[in-house]
């Protein structure tokens, strides 16, 4: 069986510890699922907005599903990373509304 590789994007900028919740929650419940996840909050702190974009590219184009996180319409980032994409004819996936918690609480009972 062939794993998914799920790259998971959304808004960070200006959020409560970069929405780093939201990012982990969302590839915790990917991962029970079976998925690979590459996930961009898990890179460090201190780096310029475009080195996290080329580093997030990078991670991007090794995966063949993106999932995103609600909000990434407000995501300059997310938007570019949909685009890309799209444009590779990825998987792509949207969280409306989905409760991480509740689904890994599902997942794991």
């Amino acid at each position: 069986m062939i794993k998914r590789k799920v790259y998971i994007a959304g808004p960070m900028s200006g959020l409560p510890d970069c929405n780093r919740g939201a990012f982990h929650l969302a590839a915790d419940v990917h991962r029970a699922l079976g998925h690979i996840v590459l996930n961009p909050a898990t890179l460090p702190a201190g780096l310029a907005e475009h080195e996290y974009m080329q580093i997030c590219t990078a991670m991007l184009m090794c995966c063949d599903e993106i999932y995103l996180l609600d909000g990434w319409q407000q995501s300059d980032g997310a938007k570019a990373e949909l685009a890309m994409a799209q444009k590779l004819d990825f998987k792509i996936v949207y969280q409306e509304g989905i409760d991480h918690e509740i689904t890994l609480r599902g997942l794991s009972a």
